[in-house]
């Protein structure tokens, strides 16, 4: 573990470390401090975009930190040459039923830290789909043999500037809010691996709770009233923490992940080939569904979201003519489960 001289000089030399588990990105040791204090020391290990990622996660979490109640741990001590950083130890407890309106909640609150006009050095812009994905979501339908409706194109092209970062007052993004990296404490959701954080639009990661959290191993589809319930106390805790409204439709940000075929792979896997067209040859683990068990939930909530929409109307016929073809061919596809793990 390393734990060097300044770090020590610090918070004194650390006792009992127990490894813990952590992305192949990671290595996550929970100690205690000279003091006693437990904490936890996460390294960010040598390899792709190390420093990106170590300098996106310390800018996430002070930034994170002006937020009361607490939803992040407080960050203890830093060593940038090491890619460490030490971390407040934050007991997890299990998510509680109906935790979907709770994380909603603390989801805005984090978005909101970003919402002033000061912090966020050190954090890019969150980057949405582009004219390939248009072109591959497009030539998947095709594929299937369900006709395109007119105009379908022109939607999904004025869909991507809609979701861009200048859309609506900019937020605090987590990257990848997935089951796992949202700790259940008594006093409230708190968020931990910011690795991939950014500045953009908020409505991208509610849509996790709806598209079925698109970067994650775990998708669920929860019920609809609870979906409601959740997206309300989000809309809630953004006009308390900000004093203004949430800019921008859900549906927008539902789309945007359909249509994106990486959405459907682990990161390491990103950006290596057209995995919307892979779909077509073979289908894949990952989580608690396969690629196409994926690809058929999304379908589903875009058809339901888009029906009779002025801007994405077509989308939704599409993607119900899409999704019905998809269990013609593939009949023992399954429905996500409605639980987390």
């Amino acid at each position: 573990m390393p734990f060097g001289k300044r770090l020590r000089a610090e918070l004194g030399a650390p006792r009992r470390a127990r490894l813990l588990d952590s992305s192949p990105r990671s290595a996550v040791w929970q100690v205690e401090l000279g003091d006693g204090t437990p904490a936890v020391v996460k390294h960010l290990v040598a390899g792709a975009e190390a420093d990106e990622r170590y300098g996106r996660e310390v800018a996430a979490l002070r930034l994170a930190a002006r937020v009361r109640p607490a939803v992040v741990p407080r960050v203890l001590g830093v060593d940038a040459d090491e890619r460490v950083v030490v971390l407040e130890y934050v007991e997890n407890g299990p998510a509680r039923q109906g935790w979907e309106v709770e994380y909603a909640a603390g989801l805005a609150r984090l978005h909101a830290a970003a919402s002033g006009s000061e912090g966020g050095e050190g954090l890019p812009a969150w980057v949405g789909p582009d004219a390939g994905d248009v072109g591959s979501f497009l030539g998947f339908a095709q594929a299937l043999g369900a006709g395109v409706p007119d105009g379908v194109e022109d939607e999904l092209h004025q869909l991507l500037p809609r979701l861009g970062t200048l859309n609506g007052p900019r937020a605090l993004l987590h990257g990848d809010p997935c089951p796992g990296n949202d700790l259940h404490t008594p006093d409230g959701i708190r968020f931990i691996d910011f690795e991939q954080a950014c500045l953009g639009n908020g409505l991208m990661e509610l849509a996790y709770l709806r598209i079925g959290f698109p970067t994650c191993w775990c998708v669920t589809a929860a019920p609809e009233p609870l979906l409601a319930e959740a997206e309300a106390a989000y809309r809630t805790a953004w006009r308390a923490a900000t004093g203004a409204e949430v800019e921008g439709e859900l549906v927008d940000a539902c789309a945007g992940w359909l249509i994106r075929g990486d959405a459907l792979v682990q990161r390491a896997h990103r950006g290596t080939v057209d995995q919307l067209a892979r779909v077509m040859d073979e289908d894949w683990e990952w989580g608690t569904v396969s690629a196409r068990e994926r690809l058929l939930h999304r379908l589903g909530v875009v058809a339901r979201m888009a029906d009779g929409s002025e801007s994405l109307g077509g989308l939704g016929r599409l993607s119900a003519e899409v999704r019905r073809r998809m269990l013609e061919r593939w009949p023992a596809l399954k429905a996500a489960p409605e639980r987390r793990p």
